[in-house]
């Protein structure tokens, strides 16, 4: 069944993605306070991987071709750095002052699409995308008044490594929906991150059972593969460009539930920069495309 798709649901979708794995980064900041940060690595990619072999498998798919298997295993290589860096460093910085330092990633992705995708810049996206950036530096601006630990620094450094790794992520989600379909694309992401933690257990050590916490990864792990599947869904149906402003959302939702899950302040530079983020948000899914796409449902 085909049928013609809006790029404005592809933007709803993207929202709804960056909502889940916001809730998802709160339970692995959980995680990784809890058990460490290669403990709940290894146990959730196990859990992703077991649970996206079981959406995936029974329907007897077909082989991807070659350079769509490429595209699968470069993509789950960058993931993996980013991911190891990401929560390591929401682990020592507050889980809104961690979400609010990768937002460089979308204004590096959205610069870096028409030299990568060939994707036209459209003038709403850059509003949107310099509205959304200018709530960050506000609600930064704010936060660095803050009192932080000592190795405040070294998260923080993380953090910024993890929002490098997710510019060039953004821009190969947009090649990975275009060659795969949503469950395939989570299914090989999971299994090559599942191979590069046992490849790296030589190095890292076994790690022991989670006790207590395994119903919490499997949490993680089943917003972690929903997260991925509205993505995917998402960037099939939309341009980079267009989607990687969404990204700026994740500070509400990280300001909210680091408020309610840990403790941590949300000031007032923080509701003013989340009217800034919202704004840019609103703006750049104005933008207008004449043909929107035909997608295969199936």
């Amino acid at each position: 069944m085909r049928r013609v798709t809006h790029p404005v649901q592809g933007f709803i979708a993207a929202l709804g993605a960056v909502a889940v794995l916001s809730t998802m980064d709160a339970v692995m900041k959980h995680l990784v306070l809890t058990i460490g940060i290669f403990a709940v690595s290894v146990w959730r990619a196990a859990a992703n991987f077991v649970l996206s072999a079981a959406l995936y498998l029974p329907r007897r798919p077909k082989r991807p071709t070659r350079r769509t298997l490429w595209i699968h295993v470069a993509r789950s290589v960058v993931v993996t750095l980013m991911a190891v860096l990401f929560f390591w460093g929401i682990g020592r910085v507050p889980l809104a002052q961690g979400i609010a330092l990768t937002f460089i990633a979308p204004l590096i992705a959205m610069l870096l699409s028409p030299l990568f995708l060939k994707e036209r810049l459209a003038g709403r996206s850059i509003l949107g995308a310099l509205s959304a950036f200018a709530g960050v530096l506000v609600i930064v601006v704010g936060q660095a008044r803050a009192e932080v630990g000592e190795d405040v620094l070294f998260g923080v450094a993380a953090i910024l490594g993890s929002a490098l790794c997710y510019s060039v992520n953004i821009l190969m989600m947009r090649w990975q929906a275009l060659a795969a379909k949503p469950l395939e694309i989570n299914f090989f992401q999971s299994m090559v991150v599942l191979i590069l933690w046992i490849a790296a257990l030589p190095i890292i050590g076994l790690q022991a059972w989670p006790h207590g916490q395994i119903g919490w990864i499997i949490v993680a792990s089943t917003l972690s593969t929903a997260g991925g599947l509205l993505f995917a869904w998402a960037y099939a149906r939309g341009e980079a460009s267009y989607l990687a402003v969404t990204e700026y959302s994740a500070f509400l939702w990280a300001s909210l539930l680091g408020w309610l899950v840990f403790r941590e302040r949300v000031s007032l530079y923080t509701l003013a920069g989340a009217l800034l983020i919202v704004g840019g948000c609103l703006a750049a899914a104005r933008r207008k495309l004449a043909e929107p796409p035909e997608m295969d449902l199936i």
